[in-house]
């Protein structure tokens, strides 16, 4: 399976905003009370097509999976325990993979695409918050070997905070 990955343009709006309500729903009926009305909204990734920051994954010619990368981090990711905290390091935010794809690898191998370009970029670590009640995603992050640094609690309730370093 060859995902093809480029930067978002606006005219993929519309449909990542989809992608999102979709993934809101699935993780909904899976019990995760994690996206929803107030996060994301599309404003959010309004921003990140704006910032160049955005990626999209296709799959024959359909968004397969989204997700932004920047060095942008609420405030208690600085009470964090980081491992690597003098390295270059970058923030992963809003990982998402459409439901349609979900359950064949498009995630992981979506990781190790990020990854491989964080690295050619000179960034030596990989930082994330991951909703506690998400397995999924904590499943995911734990195999790719990213470890806990700290913890935050925001409105939806506890998230970890985890960390990787890259080779």
């Amino acid at each position: 399976m060859e995902i093809y990955y480029r930067k978002a343009g606006f005219s993929d709006l519309d449909g990542i905003v989809a992608l999102a309500g979709q993934a809101a729903v699935r993780m909904a009926e899976q019990g995760i009370d994690q996206w929803d009305a107030f996060y994301p909204l599309r404003e959010d990734f309004e921003r990140d097509i704006m910032d160049g920051q955005l990626t999209v994954g296709l799959l024959g010619g359909e968004i397969a999976v989204i997700y932004t990368v920047n060095g942008e981090a609420e405030p208690e990711y600085e009470r964090a325990k980081w491992k690597y905290p003098d390295l270059p390091f970058c923030i992963l935010h809003r990982l998402c993979v459409n439901p349609l794809f979900q359950n064949r690898g498009v995630a992981r191998q979506t990781m190790e695409h990020m990854e491989r370009e964080a690295m050619e970029k000179g960034v030596r670590a990989i930082r994330l918050d991951v909703f506690s009640k998400n397995s999924h995603a904590l499943r995911l992050y734990q195999k790719g070997g990213f470890a806990e640094a700290g913890k935050a609690q925001w409105r939806k309730g506890l998230f970890y905070l985890m960390e990787k370093y890259l080779e």
